[in-house]
């Protein structure tokens, strides 16, 4: 005789339907994810990808509109998904632009520790020196560009001749100023070249000194300059990503007609890369110029509009 089944209860349809996540097991990859897009470069990153990929699908979407027109498949030679892609882009662009409005607080305090912790040498003093003040001008005018595109703030400053006789008041141009800023950038880049020609010569020097060395301790000595080699070449092909974007927004003109191939070749690959990067950080002590990554990574988001 077969058991009798239990009956119908509100607290059995309240576990049913209420407790149903109770049949899912927990999971690492939800836990890595929560925390990751829980700080704000992790966000950052994710936003940045799908940004870029946009760039690139909405341009192949109308590619393929107008091939399936010319073929009597589409009566429109243009893709209307490509243009809510292309809205999505814009959003994710205008919402990053306005999340690193905060952007100059971690260059100020990375600029204060700079200065009460002791540096390896004098040269990547200097270097971090002028890498910060070139944030510290970064950043400003790339808030100016975008509030004054935006119409948040007026595009004309009245100055204290202007209020009280016939002066001209500051005229606010927001391309010049989003130009200036990608300068700002420009110049950080090329500063890390410099950076990393300085850490290439101190992990040749630790090289050369663990040769010298014999102990127990030499394989985990050897285990962790391989980890900042593996970080160091993670750093310059980074920042070799890097090199064209800030040259091509720091012109008028630009350097490449196709702007989809900028947002979504170069920068794509840089978001990708900037994944290893972290990964490789996680497993080796931070050098000097780690919070790189951080900053630079942030400003890579920049819309020439």
């Amino acid at each position: 005789m077969p058991p009798a089944s239990k009956p119908i209860t509100l607290a059995r349809i309240n576990d049913s339907i209420l407790g149903l996540f109770g049949l899912l097991q927990p999971s690492e990859t939800v836990d890595h994810l929560v925390r990751y897009l829980g700080t704000w470069s992790g966000s950052d990153k994710l936003f940045m990808v799908i940004q870029y990929a946009v760039k690139l699908i909405v341009p192949l979407l109308h590619l393929r509109a107008r091939l399936q027109h010319r073929v009597g498949l589409k009566k429109e030679p243009f893709s209307r998904a490509a243009a809510g892609y292309a809205k999505l882009g814009s959003i994710l662009g205008n919402s990053r632009t306005m999340w690193r409005i905060w952007g100059l607080l971690p260059i100020v305090q990375w600029l204060i520790s700079l200065e009460r912790n002791p540096q390896p040498t004098r040269k990547l003093l200097v270097i971090e020196r002028l890498q910060g003040w070139s944030m510290l001008a970064y950043y400003p005018l790339e808030h100016f560009s975008y509030l004054s595109t935006s119409g948040i703030i007026p595009s004309t400053i009245p100055t204290l001749s202007s209020i009280f006789s016939t002066g001209k008041p500051i005229t606010l141009d927001p391309d010049s100023l989003g130009i200036w800023s990608c300068r700002f950038w420009a110049l950080y880049v090329f500063l890390q070249f410099a950076h990393l020609r300085e850490d290439w010569k101190l992990l040749q020097a630790h090289k050369k000194s663990l040769r010298k060395v014999k102990g127990s301790g030499l394989a985990s000595s050897e285990r962790e300059l391989q980890q900042r080699w593996d970080s160091y070449w993670n750093d310059l092909v980074t920042n070799i990503g890097y090199l064209p974007l800030t040259l091509h927004w720091s012109l008028k003109q630009g350097l490449f007609r196709n702007e989809a191939w900028v947002g979504s070749s170069v920068s794509l690959r840089c978001g990708i890369i900037q994944e290893r990067v972290e990964s490789h950080r996680a497993a080796s002590s931070a050098s000097p110029g780690s919070i790189y990554y951080t900053r630079v990574t942030t400003a890579m988001g920049y819309e020439t509009g």
